[in-house]
């Protein structure tokens, strides 16, 4: 997902253009990584100050709704990012410390399922490994 594709998304579902969806978008594609309302909040609070925090929540609503953003919870807090781009099957490991995310093809959820739960039928899972990358170690 990129901005310019987040933002006509938008439009085809019929949301409106405004500046302050837009300046969100970019922040997501700069930083990459997983963002906090909070820490939304402060890098808007730049160019806009004074913006609500009703209205990033509700942004963010939006954009999880339309597959855009992609959300987790790290350390009791829901945290949002870019959907990632690829339509396969695939799991994320998340720094905790920057919140950098990087993506692996590997499920371990196929021989977990076939040696405990071989009659029961997965329809979906969600799995996340958490630590320190390389940089934030140090």
């Amino acid at each position: 997902m990129n901005v310019a594709h987040a933002l006509r998304l938008l439009k085809e579902k019929g949301y409106k253009y405004t500046g302050k969806r837009e300046d969100m978008l970019h922040i997501f594609a700069r930083e990459a990584r997983y963002l906090s309302a909070k820490e939304l909040l402060e890098m808007m609070n730049h160019k806009y100050p004074g913006v609500s925090v009703d209205t990033i929540y509700r942004n963010l609503s939006l954009f999880a709704q339309l597959g855009i953003l992609e959300t987790t919870e790290l350390e009791g807090e829901k945290r949002f990012r870019y959907r990632c781009d690829t339509s396969t099957h695939h799991h994320h490991v998340i720094c905790l410390s920057c919140g950098k995310t990087e993506s692996f093809q590997h499920c371990p959820m196929d021989e977990f399922t076939r040696q405990h739960f071989p009659r029961f039928d997965v329809t979906g899972h969600k799995f996340e490994v958490y630590g320190r990358c390389e940089s934030c170690q140090l």
